[in-house]
């Protein structure tokens, strides 16, 4: 057997009506994962997860909409898997939200706090919500998406690397602390990936060129380049790896 598969496994992926969030849906569900499709708007939801039991077989995906700003969501999102699933393996901390562009000292308190919570609270909420079933279990995996944001400063989403940032050490904290459960804590720290959430980084053709320019492999990244290392760290093949950050971005921050 595969060290990569997850046969007999369930995952909850936060933001994964589209970019890195969904190729990582269907990247699980292709090494065999239950998959549980979550975002703001069901009927998005809805349409990843049709698409994912068309290609891999009915069952292999439901649809459970939520804010990750509302705790009474996100549990009712763990609730549901339960009922769907029976269990949680895998959960796959993809949302995020970042409302301001600029420098910090014309972030409003409101952005600033949003950011924060959506970032960092959310994450902290949902992982809550997982882990006493993986410690009872003896095994889990949880995996936060990042950004090499976490790594470097800003002068334009300072607040956004300030949560990303946290995200790092919630995850090392975590592995600490559930380490002696079998359940591991990582994160990925994504380069600038060719998504919506992305797009005011990589639309501009000359600001692409620059960057392009700035990365050892010359282009920005693709969603499927980040959902193979989301099941890197989702699977056995990463067992012995917890509280650590893998470096995702072509080359950029070395």
């Amino acid at each position: 057997m595969s060290q990569f598969d997850l046969t007999g496994r369930v995952a909850i992926v936060t933001g994964s009506s589209r970019g890195i969030g969904r190729a990582s849906a269907f990247e699980l569900a292709e090494h065999g994962a239950k998959v549980v499709i979550s975002s703001r708007k069901q009927e998005a939801c809805e349409t990843v997860a049709a698409e994912l039991n068309g290609k891999y077989g009915e069952g292999t995906a439901i649809a459970v909409a939520a804010n990750i700003s509302d705790k009474a969501g996100l549990q009712n999102l763990v609730d549901e898997t339960r009922r769907a699933f029976g269990r949680v393996d895998i959960l796959v901390c993809n949302a995020a939200s970042n409302p301001y562009y600029g420098p910090q000292e014309g972030i409003a308190d409101e952005q600033f706090r949003k950011i924060m919570d959506n970032n960092i609270l959310s994450n902290h909420w949902l992982i809550s919500m997982v882990a006493p079933e993986m410690r009872e279990r003896g095994g889990g995996s949880v995996v936060i998406v990042s950004s090499i944001g976490g790594l470097r400063g800003s002068p334009v989403i300072g607040a956004y690397c300030i949560s990303k940032a946290a995200d790092m050490q919630l995850a090392r904290n975590l592995a600490v602390e559930y380490g002696p459960h079998n359940v591991r804590v990582n994160c990925i720290a994504p380069g600038l990936i060719k998504t919506d959430f992305a797009r005011a980084l990589w639309e501009d053709p000359e600001a692409a060129e620059r960057r392009n320019a700035e990365t050892p492999l010359r282009r920005i990244g693709e969603p499927h380049e980040i959902a193979g290392a989301v099941v890197f760290l989702a699977s056995d093949a990463s067992s012995y790896m917890t509280g650590q950050t893998i470096v995702v971005d072509g080359g950029v921050t070395i």
